[in-house]
């Protein structure tokens, strides 16, 4: 039923369920794992340390931050892919729009699925302008999957 399960990543705990249930799914159906992330500001922050219900950030962060968060988020993802004994094939780490590049990676790679967590790291503009689920609910042209 999904041969292709393409997982959006921020850092969150709910990122982290959405994973964990993507793997659940892959093992039953022998799926291909795609993970993507793309580096925000609140998300470089939180993944170097800040307090978790803390996300203003008052500087932007260096080159070298953003890509070391950005690492040790893919590196969480595929050590949580590894407890499910499900490998990942790709992870993409890119900048710009996170619903852009979730549904971009899903049609590049022929998704059957796109699972999210239901709210990230996104920020108090996202209940204003919607968040990135939702916005990648309306774009995809396959499943989707909302994590709680």
């Amino acid at each position: 039923m999904f041969k292709k399960i393409v997982v959006g990543l921020d850092g969150s705990e709910m990122s982290d369920r959405a994973l964990h249930l993507a793997c659940d799914l892959a093992q039953k159906y022998e799926s291909e794992i795609y993970l993507v992330h793309t580096p925000q500001p609140q998300t470089v922050a939180f993944a170097m340390g800040a307090v978790a219900g803390y996300h203003a950030v008052t500087t932007m962060p260096s080159v070298d931050e953003v890509k070391a968060a950005a690492d040790k988020i893919i590196a969480t993802g595929k050590a949580i892919a590894e407890e499910h004994s499900r490998p990942i094939a790709q992870a993409h780490v890119q900048n710009g729009d996170p619903a852009d590049n979730v549904v971009e990676c899903a049609k590049s790679c022929g998704a059957d699925l796109i699972v999210t967590g239901r709210r990230g790291l996104g920020t108090v503009s996202a209940f204003v302008q919607g968040s990135t689920t939702q916005r990648v609910n309306h774009l995809a042209e396959c499943a989707c999957l909302s994590v709680i």
